[in-house]
């Protein structure tokens, strides 16, 4: 009885095997449908024309000469809800060189600050619990941004940003 089902299972094997099996032709009938497809649609392919790109003539300038053009509207302003700790007040737009979670080491900051001659003040956002070290304050945000691009430009605050307080 064993060999009988072991027999039917390898004669369902090999008729499985071969039934599966693809027929080279039909792949012989896909690659040349395919060529001809091809061709004929190199052979209606009309060239296409094409314009001459019109090139504006370049105008030198000296490095020395050059305009430097400064777009202050898209400079990014973080707003937050701030109260001054220490200072004599925020205008519109103020330039943040620091952030602390402790106050005392917002204070050292702030002394180095005045020591270089600038009105430092310290601000803290409650919502955060951060104390931000302010290290100059405008009116308007074209004055803050090359203040802050000033202070940038030195290696001790090169994350500073602009603070206009809600």
């Amino acid at each position: 009885m064993k060999k009988y089902i072991v027999l039917c299972a390898g004669l369902c094997l090999a008729l499985a095997m071969t039934s599966c099996k693809s027929s080279e032709s039909a792949y012989k009938k896909a690659y040349e449908k395919a060529k001809q497809y091809d061709t004929q649609a190199q052979q209606t392919a009309q060239p296409a024309y094409e314009e001459p790109a019109v090139v504006a003539p370049v105008q030198t300038t000296a490095a020395n000469q050059a305009r430097k053009v400064d777009n202050y509207d898209n400079v990014s302003v973080r707003q937050e809800k701030v109260a001054v700790v220490s200072g004599n007040g925020l205008k519109a737009f103020s330039v943040v060189v620091g952030s602390f979670g402790l106050q005392s080491n917002a204070e050292g900051l702030q002394q180095r600050l005045k020591s270089a001659g600038y009105d430092a003040q310290i601000v803290k956002n409650e919502d955060r619990n951060m104390f931000r070290v302010v290290a100059a304050t405008f009116d308007n945000k074209a004055d803050a941004a090359r203040s802050r691009d000033q202070f940038r430009e030195q290696e001790a605050y090169k994350d500073a940003w602009l603070l206009s307080k809600q």
